[in-house]
């Protein structure tokens, strides 16, 4: 794509220039910060300038090999950050203009990485944990993944609309925003009374084959099961169990974190039963949360986590996969975000009042940046499979706590 003589630029400046021919000059007057932000990192040509995106992974020798690959690279300094060695030794760092924002560069050693890929495809994309694909379509029970392994021509039909089902009104046109008031101990019972019918399957998907199906593969749920079309929980499903290598690896990544050193200053306001930040060591525990399956051309538009009567506590995200652009503002889109470059085996986690609930996206997946522990088959083809699918993949798993400790929800 950088490459001016390749096929993939031209292509992409053909495009360009036919798609800008008669856009209005003035467009980008109404734009916020954040969706400045969002335009550049997306646009295919010109290609997105990272010199002024955070890339950690400058900074260690031994990732050398994953910096050069695809040719993406950001800069060590091109966002003020404060480095901190980690309980096994490792450094993290943090961001003084965004409090609890916390980087951990290279936390999954790449045999992990590997557990987490096949555990998201293999053990997770399936029941019960619900996907997007099981809205629209009859999945078998052993999930997409192991259906394409087993066969990946094997037909997958679509699910059908029950005529006596109450399924979630949907207005025609275009779909509205959800933009719901933040969740929080007060008003907890209100937002769990409301009505959540599920989403009405398409009426107009077609029967498709595993392999046709498995790259439309975006999302499986974790714990709690989250209910789209409201943007809440619904926790009349009950709880699905977080599996041990999950919370295992999230808490050991919270407990990672010297949380005296990025708080212990902090003047923000953690709400009415103050800052709890030092007994996460102890009492953190994720319950909730979802596994994303990102394409290339994929993208995660700004947004807040509002969903969660917690407000303060981490959120543990790990990064698969392809690299990608993660962009971090504040509690509004006015804010102009720090952009970062994120590669496979990074723990992002975002904690306290001024990172919790500000906005992030994902704007871009940078294509052909798959690690080379990840393209790298000569001494286990077993993993040739999974090579094949992560050339154009990025997983993200990221885990939250929903209730504070204090706060009993009455939930049986």
């Amino acid at each position: 794509m950088i490459d001016s003589s390749g096929q993939a630029y031209k292509k992409a400046r053909r495009r360009y220039l036919k798609t800008t021919r008669n856009r209005n000059l003035d467009i980008e007057k109404d734009w916020t910060p954040f969706r400045a932000a969002e335009k550049h990192f997306k646009a295919r040509f010109p290609p997105p300038d990272l010199t002024k995106v955070l890339d950690l992974a400058t900074l260690d020798e031994s990732r050398a090999s994953e910096v050069t690959a695809g040719n993406w690279a950001g800069k060590p300094d091109a966002a003020p950050t404060r480095a901190f060695t980690t309980v096994s030794g490792s450094y993290g760092y943090t961001l003084p203009e965004i409090p609890g924002l916390i980087l951990l560069p290279a936390f999954l050693c790449p045999e992990k990485q590997k557990e987490l890929i096949k555990w998201s495809l293999v053990e997770h994309a399936r029941r019960p944990n619900e996907t997007n694909l099981d809205i629209h379509y009859l999945l078998p029970s052993e999930g997409i993944w192991n259906a394409y392994v087993r066969d990946g021509n094997t037909v997958i039909h679509p699910r059908q609309i029950e005529t006596d089902a109450e399924y979630l009104k949907q207005d025609p046109g275009p779909r509205t925003l959800i933009d719901n008031i933040p969740a929080n101990t007060s008003n907890f019972e209100l937002f769990n009374n409301v009505s959540k019918p599920p989403t009405p399957p398409s009426s107009n998907v077609q029967p498709a084959s595993c392999s046709d199906l498995l790259p439309r593969l975006r999302w499986a749920n974790i714990g709690w099961s989250y209910h789209w079309g409201t943007k809440q929980y619904d926790f009349s499903k009950g709880k699905i169990p977080i599996h041990h290598t999950i919370r295992d690896l999230c808490k050991s990544a919270v407990q990672s974190v010297d949380w005296k050193g990025v708080f212990a200053l902090d003047t923000s306001d953690w709400g009415p039963h103050g800052a709890d930040w030092m007994y996460w060591d102890e009492n953190y525990e994720p319950d909730a949360g979802i596994v994303n399956f990102y394409q290339t051309k994929d993208t995660l538009m700004a947004h807040v986590d509002r969903s969660e009567v917690c407000a303060t506590s981490p959120l543990v995200s790990i990064s698969l996969g392809n690299a990608a652009i993660f962009l971090i503002g504040g509690l509004t889109r006015e804010t102009e975000p720090v952009p970062i470059l994120l590669r496979s085996g990074d723990v992002v986690i975002m904690s306290g009042p001024a990172c919790r609930r500000a906005y992030h996206g994902v704007p871009r997946i940078l294509e052909n940046t798959l690690s080379p522990h990840l393209a790298d088959i000569v001494d286990e083809p077993d993993w040739s499979i999974f090579k094949n699918y992560m050339d154009s993949t990025r997983i993200n798993i990221n885990v939250r706590q929903v209730f504070p400790k204090e706060f009993d929800p009455g939930l049986s």
